[in-house]
């Protein structure tokens, strides 16, 4: 799959969030490491709570894929707890901070680059487990995420996802950052397409990637529609945000292949 011009931008975009220091590029420390081959360790999908350790299949010898999750965090982290893991990202940086990571601590643990919309360089049923933080907003269409996850799942395989809810979008940005909220925007939302002139060039001059909205039929029909059989669910919120601080503003799902 060759990319669009939309990942083109954003996989630059996103080597430039690893060099400013986002904390989502961020590598685990030794120490992480450490705790996690002890078996003390977890992840988010979403900002702040913590992925239920009963939603993961046991993890020793378990081939998991990082979706979209490079950065040096969650992949390291699971290669610790003693699965072989994948990384999959569109940014090369980010998926350098996995391989330093590993190289540091000798963990199983390879990185591959390419786009989360097609999985193609892999196997039908090869994975038991993926691991899909927040990161679909950064694509225009999703359902093909749900279809190639679900290919390259075995049978009993799970899918752990993060998004956000489309609602984030219909505000006013400039606003929200005073602490107003004030809706100006109508969904589905595409920076891209509803930001003005002014606006899109501020967005491309601080470096920051595109973004655009899912509806809920979309992040959760979809993965139905995909063929999976959905198993739980929690919501999130931002505390950084005012929207943040009024409703959860993200969601976490757990499905399975059956």
């Amino acid at each position: 799959m060759l990319l669009d011009l939309y990942a083109q931008y954003n996989r630059k975009a996103w080597d430039g969030q690893v060099a400013k220091g986002n904390p989502w590029t961020q590598p685990v420390s030794q120490e992480q490491v450490q705790a996690a081959r002890r078996g003390d360790w977890s992840l988010v999908l979403t900002p702040t709570i913590p992925v239920p350790r009963e939603w993961y299949p046991p993890l020793a010898g378990t081939e998991v894929l990082c979706l979209a999750s490079g950065g040096g965090q969650q992949g390291p982290i699971l290669a610790a707890a003693g699965a072989h893991v994948t990384v999959f990202d569109n940014s090369p940086a980010q998926l350098a901070n996995d391989q330093k990571v590993a190289e540091r601590d000798s963990l199983d643990l390879v990185t591959v680059l390419g786009d989360m919309r097609d999985l193609s360089v892999f196997t039908d049923n090869h994975f038991d487990l993926i691991f899909h933080p927040v990161s679909n907003v950064f694509i225009p269409n999703v359902l093909s995420v749900w279809r190639e996850a679900f290919r390259v799942l075995r049978k009993g395989g799970v899918l752990l996802a993060g998004f956000n809810n489309p609602v984030l979008y219909l505000f006013d940005f400039d606003k929200l950052d005073q602490g107003e909220l004030v809706v100006t925007k109508k969904l589905p939302y595409a920076d891209v397409n509803d930001l003005s002139p002014d606006h899109l060039r501020k967005l491309e001059d601080e470096g920051l990637p595109y973004e655009w909205s899912h509806s809920l039929d979309e992040q959760i029909g979809g993965q139905l529609a995909a063929g999976f059989v959905l198993t739980g669910l929690y919501e999130d919120i931002d505390p950084t945000t005012v929207l943040g601080k009024t409703l959860p503003t993200y969601i976490a799902t757990r499905a399975v292949k059956p």
